[in-house]
């Protein structure tokens, strides 16, 4: 691991400065991605600068009906927060489908969204990886991709984003807000991630220096029933290999609105548009959870070895909007 500095950011204004004095610092959370990363060798920062002082760990629900998530608050007590688990219970679910609960103690809103991928070669500094080394190879696209993207993937890097939070916060059309030494600034979810294209270096969209200061959700009435479930290959804590964030408002039998969102099938959390596009409206049955199922999954490119993932998602969100159906039939 490379030498390193270790501050504690006093302020918003220091911080933003001192990121600014030191090109190669790094804000610092909970560390729980960054600091592996540092020991395998992938970060190397000059300095870290700790902001977990700072005042962003609180949740509130705002005049207008909105939910302010700080982007310091842990993984663990978002997941327990009362207001939290009335109006979007598929949100604490990410959080406790995650990580082993001293991760949770330890793991902060701001740099869940912010991890970098799983990806084996990513993590190898002796191989090729576009995403480390712009321009080197994505060894994956021939070798081990069995985990990885079947949507929205490019010759360059078929690697998965990581989180599981970020998938509910992207089907409730959460907004991301931000610190620049330039003044503040907002990126809805749909656009904080970069697609990947012939740049994967390039992950999100938040300006050069900027610190994330917590992540807002609007109103969203039909995320009251919602649901997240995630396939692993083990039953203990682990990456997904395929997960659904949904909620569902069925009204005599007609789905009158959904939300509908992906993981670990795309580099990024991958709102199903299409999928939602063809419920709304549509009976709340199983030929229509399919087929909306099948809509969304016709843009996908598997690779040989990921091929399992298509039907596995398929199965996976019809599962999920039935059981959300049956609730609300009782």
């Amino acid at each position: 691991m490379r030498e390193f500095n270790y501050q504690r950011a006093q302020d918003v204004a220091g911080a933003l400065a001192l990121l600014d004095d030191e090109p190669e610092a790094r804000f610092l959370g909970g560390g729980t991605n960054l600091v592996d990363l540092m020991k395998l060798g992938v970060e190397r920062p000059a300095r870290l600068l700790d902001v977990r002082g700072l005042p962003f760990n609180r949740i509130e629900v705002t005049e207008d009906g909105r939910l302010r998530i700080g982007a310091t608050v842990t993984n663990s007590d978002l997941a327990v927060h009362p207001e939290v688990r009335r109006c979007y219970p598929a949100l604490p679910q990410t959080v406790l489908a995650g990580v082993s609960g001293q991760l949770r103690n330890m793991a902060t809103v701001g740099g869940n969204l912010l991890q970098r991928t799983r990806c084996g070669y990513f993590a190898d500094v002796t191989k090729p990886c576009n995403k480390r080394v712009p321009g080197s190879g994505c060894p994956a696209v021939e070798g081990e991709h069995r985990n990885h993207a079947i949507l929205g993937a490019s010759e360059h890097c078929v690697a998965t984003h990581p989180s599981d939070m970020g998938v509910a916060l992207t089907a409730f059309d959460a907004v991301v807000s931000y610190e620049t030494a330039g003044g503040p600034g907002e990126l809805p979810l749909a656009d904080f991630y970069m697609p990947v294209g012939d740049s994967p270096h390039r992950e999100t969209a938040l300006p050069p220096g900027a610190l994330i200061t917590g992540v807002t959700l609007p109103p969203t009435p039909v995320a009251a029933r919602s649901r997240y479930r995630k396939v692993r290959e083990r039953a203990s804590y682990a990456f997904a290999i395929g997960s659904v964030a949904a909620a569902l408002d069925v009204r005599d039998g007609v789905v009158g609105d959904v939300r509908l969102a992906f993981g670990a099938v795309a580099s990024r959390p991958w709102r199903a548009r299409e999928a939602e596009r063809v419920l709304t409206g549509a009976p709340a049955d199983l030929e229509s959870f399919a087929a909306a199922a099948v809509a969304e999954l016709a843009a996908a490119r598997p690779l040989p070895h990921n091929a399992y993932k298509v039907p596995l998602m398929r199965d996976l969100v019809v599962a999920v909007l039935t059981e959300l159906t049956e609730e609300s039939d009782r």
